[in-house]
């Protein structure tokens, strides 16, 4: 009878401690499911570099503590995170290790999406003779975003040196030696503002104008031209200056106007990209996506915020996008209205399979760079050409807040973050 009432008494203990443990176990688990999920952000961070994190060299004050709230207690983002910059003049790791050092918090390469990024999806060109022109080690840019055969305008410069006649000192009467076997310029990528505008401006016209063959004077006007894919139409940017600088946009406006001057046509661009491009935040989002499966948010991301000082390139380029993603959203597919810079039309492909499950895209306009209230002409429509006219409303903000530390604030409260 003992031994009968010793069992019953443990096996009462081992089940009411076999419910305590399952009862503990799916505790953990379901907190470790539903926490994580309850936690885990439906949204995605696009910053803008310059004019947000830093003027030039010089980090904007507040930035790096402003970061501090995007990153666990081991440095980690465990906010889906991407800086969009239309600077065309450096590799995205460079770009990667100046980001690190700037806010004290680790950055990959493939959290930064430079202006000219995007041409690793026009495959259609990699494999085309193209010119590129720009400062830095553009022939290494271009390389890496995947063109293989590849002309810089001092090479070009070199091969046909009297083509150069505005610096007298470094003006050439004779050919060059290798002027007769030279291999036809088959289209024109413009990365950034180069160091020499007479120089470039000059070869570039050449080329477009000699169908990409400046040994020989055409018989007429070759008409159109050989391609143009353009990175960063940005007219101004600020740096440590009190007033804005001039960006690739001032270089892109005086490439229009000489050869529309010269030709009597306009100057047709193949690609614009870049901000305020869709296709620039079409990339965007694929990166930032990865960025979020990267760091465990294994689902789509139903809002993007972009944060930027511009709104002829930061706020009409988001809200551009958030055009698309809403037009995409009604229609089932995206069918736009035809034009020269939409995705499908640009990258030569159907885009019914790239719903990647954004809803909106919202403009966060901050006031530390080209924007100002204070300076009326931060208000002009500097759009690009072939983005007029533009409709005043994609020129609004959805928020203006004073610096990025508010506009992270914003979007945590929008999105009831912590």
């Amino acid at each position: 009878m003992a031994a009968l009432m010793w069992r019953g008494e443990m096996g009462r203990f081992h089940r009411t401690n076999l419910l305590k443990l399952c009862t503990e176990v799916f505790a953990s688990q379901s907190s470790r499911y539903f926490g994580t999920k309850v936690n885990q952000p439906e949204f995605g961070l696009l910053f803008d570099i310059d004019g947000v994190i830093v003027r030039g060299k010089k980090v904007i004050q507040s930035v790096p503590e402003s970061f501090q709230k995007l990153v666990d207690k081991n440095g980690v983002f465990r906010v889906p995170t991407v800086f969009v910059t239309n600077a065309g003049n450096a590799l995205r790791h460079e770009r990667a290790i100046q980001l690190t050092k700037w806010l004290g918090v680790e950055v990959s390469e493939d959290q930064v999406v430079m202006a000219h990024s995007p041409l690793r999806m026009f495959q259609q060109f990699h494999d085309k003779r193209v010119l590129v022109s720009g400062q830095g080690p553009v022939a290494d840019i271009a390389r890496n975003v995947g063109f293989h055969n590849i002309v810089t305008i001092d090479e070009l410069r070199t091969t046909f040196p009297t083509l150069d006649a505005v610096d007298h000192a470094r003006r050439s009467s004779g050919a060059g030696p290798h002027e007769r076997s030279f291999v036809p310029v088959e289209a024109v990528v413009l990365f950034g503002e180069p160091v020499r505008w007479e120089t470039s401006l000059q070869l570039i016209l050449d080329v477009l104008m000699a169908n990409g063959q400046p040994s020989t004077a055409p018989p007429g006007i070759i008409y159109p031209h050989i391609p143009v894919l353009a990175c960063n139409m940005d007219l101004q940017w600020m740096a440590e200056a009190c007033m804005p600088r001039f960006g690739h946009g001032a270089f892109l406006l005086c490439l229009e106007a000489l050869y529309k001057k010269i030709t009597g046509k306009d100057l047709i661009y193949t690609a614009l990209i870049g901000k305020p491009s869709e296709i620039t935040y079409h990339h965007a989002h694929h990166v930032v996506l990865s960025q979020a499966q990267s760091i465990g948010v294994n689902h789509h991301l139903k809002r993007l915020y972009a944060i930027g000082d511009n709104i002829n390139t930061d706020v009409f380029g988001a809200n551009l996008y958030n055009q698309y993603l809403s037009q995409r959203k009604a229609s089932g597919r995206m069918k736009q209205v035809a034009r020269t810079r939409t995705i499908e039309h640009l990258l030569q492909a159907d885009p019914s399979d790239w719903d990647m499950g954004a809803e909106s895209c919202f403009s966060i306009l901050v006031e530390t760079g080209v924007y100002s209230v204070d300076r009326e002409e931060s208000l002009l429509d500097h759009s690009p050409r072939d983005f007029l006219p533009v409709e005043e409303k994609l020129r609004e903000p959805n928020f203006t807040v004073e610096n990025v530390s508010k506009a992270i604030d914003l979007v945590f409260k929008q999105e009831s973050f912590q």
